[in-house]
């Protein structure tokens, strides 16, 4: 079996600069790279990564550049509720405030400069099932 050494996961946009801005001022990750067609975010432990890449650059196949669906990215962080004080204060898209779920987190749901999915969820402290 072959050992994962990384695991980054890369968005297509359409605006860079909006979408480097949207997660830079969202959380906790900075600017590792920065190019015409792709931008490398590393957290500012360097533990994570998140790729932005050009959605119609030549090495994005063409039936994999339109809008996503079908998934969204999870970040889990400590408090659910200063994001969500951010993401209003920038005026980014909010699909759904803060609320407790079933399952023990607090989630806030966002929609990206891309429309990608941000699900940014904490956990609820002695939350017990």
């Amino acid at each position: 079996m072959n050992k994962i050494d990384r695991l980054m996961t890369n968005i297509c946009s359409d605006n860079l600069a909006a979408s480097r801005d949207f997660y830079t001022k969202l959380l906790d990750f900075e600017v590792a790279y920065d190019s015409v067609w792709f931008v490398q975010l590393a957290s500012i432990d360097k533990g994570l990564e998140l790729g932005i890449i050009d959605r119609t650059n030549e090495i994005v196949p063409e039936d994999f550049q339109q809008t996503p669906q079908g998934f969204y990215i999870t970040f889990v962080v400590e408090d659910a509720d200063e994001v969500f004080k951010i993401a209003e204060s920038e005026n980014f898209e909010i699909v759904s405030e803060p609320v407790d779920t079933f399952y023990g987190q607090r989630r806030l749901l966002l929609k990206d400069p891309d429309g990608t999915l941000v699900d940014i969820s904490s956990p609820i402290r002695n939350f017990e099932f």
